[in-house]
């Protein structure tokens, strides 16, 4: 199922408030009470959101979400970052790109730069940057994640330990309060933690809804990176720790993502 633009801004403001009425929700997008129940039940039936009575709550965490619904949600604000990371890749640069659907926005944003030279397990960006003639894309091997359209497993850290590039694009599933990276996955942490120890520049790209989201396997800190990139100021406490490490933070504006 392909989510509406309204229904993908619904799931957005339940992930953050935890619940919201069907009536509030109605009179936020100027829509009949009905209207927003059926959206309502196209989120219900992707996990996105649960019933309660008069309207919807956050769902239990139970896992990561389809990678198709997560390519809608909040894409505004990954175009926007997307913009911001493209104002520090020149033409010729080396990449190495992680999985997820947040450097695969970076990746489009790139699609039209000269004679970079890409290492991905992601099949997303590889189909999007081998579009352009003057790109070099290469790709990891191994058993290929269908839903996600990635490549996982230790073949995958090894691939990305035999190259040494400009720049490592990584996203991640959570960033809990002390600034710990979180994933779903272990194979997912490996092949992060071996983009961002092989690369002599570490960007971390994840919109603001990944502060503070449930994940469950712990790999790195977010003040290991170099820089930042969001749509929004992480939380103070958070901000402060990457002051005090010197990690860079870049906080997309709406003119990066035109």
């Amino acid at each position: 199922m392909d989510l509406s633009q309204r229904q993908a801004e619904i799931a957005e403001l339940v992930r953050e408030s935890g619940f919201l009425s069907v009536d509030r929700l109605a009179e936020r997008f100027a829509v009949t009470t009905q209207t927003i129940r059926r959206d309502l039940t196209g989120l219900c039936d992707l996990g996105l959101v649960r019933r309660r009575h008069g309207g919807v709550e956050r769902p239990a965490n139970g896992g990561n979400l389809a990678y198709g619904t997560r390519q809608v949600l909040n894409l505004e604000a990954k175009e926007r970052i997307a913009g911001a990371v493209a104002r520090f890749v020149p033409d010729g640069a080396t990449l190495a790109f992680s999985i997820g659907t947040t450097p695969e926005v970076v990746a489009r944003r790139l699609a039209d730069r000269r004679a970079l030279r890409v290492f991905t397990n992601n099949l997303n960006v590889a189909m999007t940057l081998s579009a352009n003639p003057s790109c070099e894309v290469t790709i990891a091997g191994g058993r290929l994640r269908s839903g996600d359209r990635d490549i996982l497993g230790s073949g995958t850290v090894d691939f990305f330990s035999a190259y040494k590039v400009d720049i490592g694009i990584f996203g991640v599933a959570g960033v809990d309060e002390d600034g710990t990276l979180l994933d779903f996955h272990e194979d997912e942490v490996a092949a992060r933690q071996a983009i961002r120890e092989n690369c002599r520049a570490s960007f971390l790209v994840l919109d603001h809804t990944k502060f503070g989201r449930a994940a469950h396997v712990r790999g790195g800190a977010i003040t290991e990176v170099d820089r930042v990139f969001c749509d929004r100021a992480p939380p103070p406490a958070l901000t402060a720790c990457l002051a005090q490490a010197g990690t860079a933070l870049t906080v997309a504006d709406a003119e990066a993502g035109a």
